[in-house]
């Protein structure tokens, strides 16, 4: 068995003296997990870092091993996150959750085109805590839970969206909410689409949203296992630079 695509590098582990296991996203074949000989080598651990973009050519003797990747480096992204603490815990976010999300091994092409972009936004413009909050959307979305903005539940207006049902994941205008408001989620205008810059303050609302998705229903639905740390770090630091920006 032997196939050749592209693909993100999702995570990292040592095997045996100088190989490695990684876990990898790739377009059409999924996440996919190989073995690299050398992995854990001073040629090639440099090279295999999260979110590294990877040329990868995969052989096993038969479909079901974990067979052997032989990986070339495209583009690093570590360079472009050192330097901004929030961009390279976004990083780290993504590549947990994709991890955590995905089934081993299943295309999932038009999150992966969405991974790659945002992969090569962080750490180069002002705007990817957006560009994070989005993504997170869209992965909700492939895990088959994704929200229903169009129009308020209640009274089919599509006008002063401002809240999303933690049950259905549908929107809910102000008028429809009334009483019940404290009870729903947050819809800031960011996740409609609404401006093409947001503050800290509703990035962070909306990922309160979709945090309750990943915890509510996508989690649940894979075993009830904890959330990756890694998501909780970003949101600390995103926190912690809206409380400076908003103290100064």
């Amino acid at each position: 068995m032997e196939w050749r695509d592209q693909g993100v590098l999702l995570s990292v582990r040592r095997h045996g003296e100088s190989a490695a296991i990684v876990e990898v996203f790739t377009e059409h074949h999924g996440r996919h997990a190989g073995v690299v000989r050398g992995g854990s080598g001073r040629r090639m651990a440099p090279v295999l870092q999260p979110g590294a973009q990877l040329d990868l050519t995969w052989r096993a003797r038969l479909d079901a091993h974990i067979g052997h990747f032989t990986a070339e480096p495209l583009r690093s992204r570590a360079d472009a996150v050192l330097g901004d603490r929030g961009a390279l815990m976004a990083l780290g976010s993504a590549c947990a959750l994709l991890g955590f999300v995905l089934p081993e091994r299943e295309a999932h092409p038009a999150l992966y085109h969405a991974t790659v972009a945002l992969m090569d936004t962080l750490g180069r413009i002002d705007g990817w805590p957006l560009a994070y909050l989005r993504w997170e959307m869209r992965m909700v979305e492939e895990a088959g839970y994704g929200l229903d903005l169009g129009a308020c539940a209640v009274t089919g207006s599509r006008d002063d969206l401002a809240y999303v049902s933690p049950r259905t994941g549908r929107a809910v205008s102000r008028a429809g909410a009334g009483e019940w408001a404290e009870r729903l989620l947050p819809l800031p205008g960011c996740m409609l689409g609404q401006g093409a810059a947001s503050e800290l303050p509703e990035i962070l609302a909306g990922l309160r949203t979709t945090g309750h998705f990943l915890h509510a229903h996508v989690a649940p639905a894979l075993g009830d296992k904890p959330l990756p740390p890694a998501r909780q770090r970003l949101i600390d630091v995103l926190t912690r630079q809206a409380t400076r920006s908003g103290g100064s």
